[in-house]
């Protein structure tokens, strides 16, 4: 087992007008985060923010610490929220047992010390997709099964964006330092997410696609509202959007992304609406 890390540093507005297609993909998209047997991290210097993916097959995997924390174990001063979008697992956490099932969820805070994932079975492994930030105190761990969620429905199939919003790590059901997560699930006959677009000037976010069938893709739409940018998004990836960016996609065919932040407030509905007719 092996844990292995990359940082990403923050690029301002006027820096990213200039990015080329490489570029962009290489300071935004992240593209490997499920490893079979290992555990692997990208820490942002948006807000300290952290995504990363477990994937265990016949061994489990332990949370470890990484360098950039500078801390005795991960979870010191940091919370974790964990979405399995992978086959059943367990995730052990201070020695109390949690049964993920395919598109569960689970907040850890503050202070939780021994944390192990495993799959029920290897040949169709659990996939913990993680994100974490910084907590300046700590809260209790909870489970959030899919059907526990808080679901919203949103959009139209007339305007291509009929989709359920599924908030499982967020006020109301979960009691966090910053950290927020949730899951939007495309119907069929829809492809575009987060249209109208929006920024959130006080929070940053990353997305993670999945659901994308074999030979489809989703294009995801980034940077100022005036000053838009695109990059093309495979099954199982992410990309960080900085606080300055509307995070918006659209797919050749429907999809599910698993959306993350943290900053200033919790406050889900804090943003700014871009007007569609006003994107440049």
């Amino acid at each position: 087992m092996s844990t292995n890390y990359e940082t990403r540093y923050a690029s301002s507005p006027q820096a990213v007008k200039k990015y080329d297609t490489q570029e962009l993909r290489d300071e935004f998209l992240i593209p490997d985060l499920m490893q079979k047997d290992n555990i692997k991290w990208v820490y942002t210097h948006y807000d300290r923010y952290m995504a990363g993916g477990a994937m265990p097959t016949a061994e489990a995997l332990s949370l470890e610490t990484i360098d950039p924390l500078k801390s005795e174990f991960f979870l010191e001063r940091r919370e974790l929220g964990i979405i399995n979008v992978g086959g059943a697992g367990t995730i052990v956490a201070d020695g109390e047992t949690f049964t993920m099932a395919h598109k569960d969820a689970l907040y850890l805070g503050k202070g939780v010390k021994d944390v192990v994932f495993k799959s029920d079975d290897a040949n169709k492994p659990a996939k913990f997709y993680m994100n974490s930030a910084p907590a300046h105190t700590s809260y209790p761990t909870k489970h959030v099964a899919k059907v526990d969620a808080n679901k919203i429905e949103l959009g139209s199939l007339e305007t291509a964006n009929h989709r359920t919003v599924s908030q499982m790590i967020i006020g109301g059901i979960v009691t966090t330092c910053q950290l927020q997560m949730g899951m939007t699930e495309l119907k069929t006959g829809s492809v575009w997410n987060t249209m109208p677009s929006h920024v959130h000037d006080r929070r940053m976010e990353i997305y993670y696609y999945l659901d994308i069938m074999d030979e489809q893709a989703v294009c995801h739409f980034m940077g100022e509202p005036q000053e838009t940018r695109h990059i093309w998004m495979q099954n199982h990836e992410a990309v960080i959007s900085p606080p300055w960016s509307i995070h918006s996609g659209s797919g050749t065919s429907n999809y599910t992304f698993i959306w993350g932040m943290a900053g200033e407030n919790l406050d889900y509905g804090d943003m700014d609406v871009a007007k569609i007719t006003e994107l440049r």
